[in-house]
């Protein structure tokens, strides 16, 4: 509340002290008080051009611009020193009005063009500040470049592989936390968990219009829903799926020693604490979506049913299959598996076979083709199937909804699960609450209590609930090397950030650059 409260009082005292400015820069009064026409004066007063006004009307970058309007009409009332820009950077409701109202203060206007002298570095300075503003309204309403870093769309999107993510598709998001260090997500560069945002100063939840919604089929990037708590040291890990593991006090122990794959290699480190993110800067993931608001999804044996309709997979999605080493795989043999069969360390597993020098690798079905022809690496290959109620030792209630009454589930045999559709209501009882209570608590925002076998919706009873925005169901190509809906449930619409549509570089890490796939567009 207090940084709007500031943020109005900043253009209150503007808005009344604008008139007088101008009268001493030999202006009329009267174009003081008329809105927008005013900053455009303002911006003349000041020897800036008049597109900066469109840079106002750009989120978070708008706040940027206003302080070096500030700072630049001090410059033309004579105030030149770093202080003076220091106090109009941090203190304008006090300097603004000074200028205004003290005669002291007289328009010199702004600093002839003859007379700067600027040195290399304030000329580097103005061109990094430009182009920081166009990179960020850029990637903000536009095109932003991802990267994918794990193997859950593989062969689809591949590890190694920059993106280009339409934010045009669906709409692009107003900023929800716009001061932030520029162009960061979450994180400041060089560490590995302080913050890059901050959160006393935020905007809620507006998209603009885009060219449609998430269909079936698409490249979808989005924040992860779970990801508003996270454990500093195991970022790529669900904190819910932690906490369920080890308890909760463990987790929130930032000494306590943990598990975690580093390079490869499974250690031992402190959890080192938990972090908060707000919906915007929470871990982007990209995943296939499979399912969308209204639809009722199953799944039998790893194939996905819609509406009791078996989908076609992705031309190049991955199973998991069980298989037995015929030679160990040393350097040479990866090499050689690698260029014959484009399968790669990566698509190794643990297998789950009693057998020695069993594995688990990740293959499409024409590799699979390709490998049962003959081949002097695997055995026999059989496709991962995991039976109804069959959950991963070590883990507690792994899969949507993570509750004791839906442990017949698994990653291969799962639902069917009704979709939320914004608009449509839903019958309520104890039996079906798992399912939608992360929805009408956390993405919708209500209070939400059982009391002695009663639902309570905001403190009154309720047995029906109507959504109020739309959901989808999204999974990985790499059907058993994906962590996705199946495990944490709906992605709101609210999480969604865009569409992968374009393929601008991408290097295998084995390999080196993949020329073919240069500027390739995302299926």
């Amino acid at each position: 509340m207090i940084p709007y409260l500031l943020l109005f009082a900043y253009f209150a005292v503007v808005y009344a002290s604008l008139w007088k400015l101008f009268v001493k820069a030999g202006r009329p009064a009267w174009e003081g008080f008329v809105p927008g026409y005013n900053l455009y004066v303002w911006n003349k007063l000041i020897g800036k051009p008049w597109w900066w006004l469109i840079l106002l009307l750009v989120p978070g970058v708008n706040l940027l611009m206003l302080i070096i309007m500030n700072v630049n009409l001090s410059i033309a009332y004579a105030q030149r020193e770093f202080k003076d820009h220091v106090l109009m950077t941090f203190l304008p409701w006090v300097k603004v009005p000074e200028l205004a109202f003290k005669e002291e203060f007289k328009y010199v206007g702004p600093i002839p063009k003859e007379q700067r002298k600027r040195g290399l570095l304030g000329q580097w300075g103005d061109a990094i500040l430009f182009a920081v503003i166009v990179a960020t309204v850029f990637r903000t309403f536009t095109f932003e470049a991802f990267t994918i870093p794990t193997p859950s769309m593989e062969k689809s999107l591949l590890v190694g592989d920059y993106l280009f993510v339409s934010k045009l598709s669906y709409g692009p998001r107003m900023p929800m936390t716009p001061l932030t260090f520029p162009l960061t997500h979450h994180t400041l560069p060089l560490t590995t968990s302080t913050p890059s945002f901050v959160t006393w100063f935020s905007q809620p939840y507006r998209r603009l219009p885009g060219f449609g919604r998430p269909e079936k089929g698409d490249a979808v990037v989005f924040n992860f829903p779970e990801g508003d708590t996270v454990v500093a040291n195991f970022q790529n890990q669900s904190y819910y799926q932690l906490v369920r593991d080890h308890g909760r006090a463990k987790i929130q122990d930032p000494n306590t020693m943990l598990p975690n794959v580093v390079d490869g290699e499974q250690r031992l480190m402190p959890t080192g604490g938990i972090l908060v993110r707000p919906l915007d800067k929470r871990e982007h993931y990209i995943k296939r979506c499979v399912g969308t608001a209204g639809d009722t999804l199953e799944v039998r044996s790893g194939y996905v049913y819609v509406n009791g309709k078996k989908e076609d997979l992705p031309e190049k999605a991955q199973f998991g299959y069980e298989t037995v080493l015929k030679t160990a795989l040393n350097e040479r043999a990866l090499d050689m598996l690698k260029k014959n069969y484009d399968v790669a360390l990566g698509d190794l597993g643990n297998g789950q076979g009693p057998e020695a020098g069993s594995v688990n690798v990740a293959l499409t079905g024409e590799q699979v083709a390709e490998l049962e022809k003959g081949n002097p690496f695997f055995g026999s290959l059989t496709r991962q199937d995991q039976p109804r109620g069959y959950t991963p030792p070590g883990h507690k209630w792994p899969y949507f909804p993570n509750h004791p009454d839906y442990t017949d589930w698994s990653v291969d045999n799962f639902g069917p699960i009704w979709i939320p559709k914004e608009g449509a209501t839903v019958q309520l009882t104890l039996a079906n609450l798992p399912l939608y209570e992360r929805i009408i608590k956390l993405y919708e925002h209500n209070d939400l209590q059982v009391k002695d076998g009663t639902i309570l919706i905001n403190g009154s009873p309720a047995t029906s609930y109507t959504f109020q925005q739309d959901y989808y169901w999204m999974m990985g190509d790499n059907r058993h090397r994906s962590q996705d809906s199946r495990y944490w449930g709906f992605v709101p619409h609210d999480h969604v950030v865009g569409k992968a549509v374009l393929v601008w570089f991408t290097k295998d890490p084995y390999t080196g650059i993949r020329w073919k796939r240069l500027f390739t567009l995302v299926d």
